[in-house]
């Protein structure tokens, strides 16, 4: 009969630095793992398994809603629809790219930087597709047609360069800046989020002063917000688990709230964009705020294009990375295990 045998485990010392995570003690899967152990240690408790499954399965959920929206929505011919088609494209390739990367980063340390590489491409992709949908569902009444409605996606594909840029740069100061890196990584993604939702936050607050017209979408786009929030907070603090190390290894460590509470602000997010979409769509026409291809679809493929080039530029140096250090890691990992 076939037997599976599923990769060891080992603690904190037992691995490179590379591949620690603050305050996780225990559940570290091997370096150097081949492809096959990667995906099969997706099947066994580790420190990283729900990290994998709480972004993979989320996939699959906005799938199903981009093939339902699919069937009651003409995407080919309705340009209005073509803002919203970005959007769920980007939430249907980042979960993915993220659960991709955390079962392949132990490869080796040189793919363990460039999974990650992609990860952040895919999150700077998801802050454009924010912004596309936003430029013509969300834009306040008084700013349309302004020039930072005009030049809102523009602004947003310059902001995915630099989010995918700083982001990856941080990693190469991991191991002797961390607190650097941190910070910078924070920025790369805190600066796209305040741009995209410069437009939300005005009509809430113009809602909140009783100067708007109410919309069954605001709730929806507040819960995103505070969703959105716990995030940012998940990710910076490390807690639960800084507080007792070891403790969370498994079970409840930021990285896993983190993806929870990403998804489920995601969720609230596309209810709110859709909820627009359909309540605002005889204003926004009145009032010539309408879709182009270059605006929507167009943008993406650009930014998809650059970012890729950016990744490119930033992974070469560990492709070509001279043999006989790839054999002194191997080597240094081959120690780690035998202790």
């Amino acid at each position: 009969m076939l037997s599976i045998k599923l990769p060891q485990l080992f603690d904190i010392h037992q691995v490179p630095k590379v591949f620690r995570e603050d305050s996780i003690i225990s559940g570290y899967r091997p370096p150097h793992s081949s492809a096959l152990d990667c995906v099969l240690s997706s099947f066994q408790m580790n420190n990283e398994t729900i990290n994998i499954w709480t972004h993979f399965l989320p996939t699959w959920y906005f799938l199903w809603r981009f093939f339902v929206l699919c069937s009651t929505m003409n995407f080919l011919s309705d340009s209005y629809t073509w803002p919203l088609l970005v959007y769920m494209l980007v939430i249907c390739i980042y979960p993915f790219t993220s659960s991709c990367a955390h079962t392949f980063s132990t490869m080796s340390p040189e793919s363990r930087h460039i999974c990650y590489f992609f990860d952040y491409g895919a999150l700077s992709l998801y802050s454009l597709g924010c912004a596309v949908s936003y430029g013509y569902y969300v834009m306040p009444d008084s700013w349309a047609n302004s020039w930072l409605h005009q030049h809102f996606v523009p602004i947003a594909i310059g902001n995915t360069l630099f989010c995918t840029s700083m982001s990856c740069y941080s990693r190469f100061l991991e191991l002797q800046f961390p607190q650097r890196s941190k910070a910078l990584r924070t920025g790369a993604f805190v600066l796209p989020f305040i741009f995209d939702t410069v437009p939300l936050f005005y009509r809430i607050l113009l809602c909140c002063g009783g100067s708007c017209s109410q919309s069954d979408a605001l709730p929806s786009h507040f819960y995103h917000l505070l969703f959105a929030f716990l995030t940012c907070f998940l990710f910076t603090s490390h807690l639960p688990e800084r507080l007792a190390p070891g403790r969370f290894d498994y079970f409840g460590h930021s990285h896993q709230l983190f993806h929870i509470s990403a998804v489920v602000g995601t969720h609230f997010q596309m209810e709110g964009i859709i909820a627009d979409m359909a309540t605002r769509r005889a204003w926004l026409q009145a009032h010539g705020v309408m879709p182009s291809f270059l605006g929507t679809i167009g943008a993406l493929v650009v930014s998809l294009i650059l970012n890729l080039g950016i990744i490119g530029i930033f992974s070469t140096p560990l492709l070509w990375k001279p043999r006989h250090n790839s054999s002194q890691q191997h080597a240094s990992a081959c120690e780690c295990k035998q202790q």
